[in-house]
């Protein structure tokens, strides 16, 4: 695809997996993991080395966001000032995307195109942030190339904000159009879990 594969970084989504599943992709190399169940993920990551790099990837919900913010170190869906806020009055670093509903779809989280500049400038003046740039989860669609015009999308406004440099989108069904369109962050569970 013409892309140097040290320019992209794939997080395996380990929901839904176990401990000793995800062990054993971690003994053959790989260490960054994404999980979206704080529940489910605490009860397996004791049992998991501490050099997982963890992303948390799915929607954060209020009254989970501390403890979310005590076990990951990357963020892939902050889409609210009040997050930022939070984060701010923390003392660590953290690294985030902004989620971005591109589809506009009801049922997904994210930050609104129209809102996007706003929350960008806010999370760019927060010292415990450090911005990674956008995600957003495609539409479910059988026809992977369905998705290209949102991920061409997201690649768009991604050129308009200052220091906007990764792209977290693509999942086990549409990655390879996700690559084409400049995905830095894929987010890949069933194709390499065999689910």
């Amino acid at each position: 695809m013409g892309r140097d594969p040290a320019e992209v970084t794939l997080v395996a989504v380990s929901k839904g997996e176990s401990a000793d599943s995800v062990r054993e992709l971690y003994n053959a190399g790989h260490r960054d993991f994404g999980e979206s169940r704080l529940q489910e993920f605490l009860q397996k990551v004791e049992e998991l080395p501490s050099d997982i790099r963890w992303h948390f990837i799915g929607r954060i919900q209020s009254n989970k966001f501390e403890r979310i913010l005590g076990y990951f170190s990357v963020i892939h869906s902050i889409s609210e000032p009040n997050q930022v806020a939070r984060i701010a009055r923390r003392t660590g670093i953290y690294e985030a995307f902004i989620q971005v509903n591109a589809a506009q779809e009801a049922q997904k989280a994210g930050i609104s195109c129209e809102a996007l500049d706003a929350l960008y400038q806010n999370v760019l003046t927060c010292k415990n942030i450090r911005a990674r740039g956008l995600m957003t989860i495609g539409p479910v669609v059988e026809n992977p190339e369905d998705a290209r015009p949102l991920f061409r999308n997201v690649r768009e406004l991604s050129k308009k904000l200052q220091g906007c440099t990764q792209l977290s989108f693509g999942m086990s069904n549409d990655y390879e159009v996700a690559l084409q369109e400049g995905a830095t962050h894929l987010r890949i569970g069933s194709a390499l879990f065999s689910r």
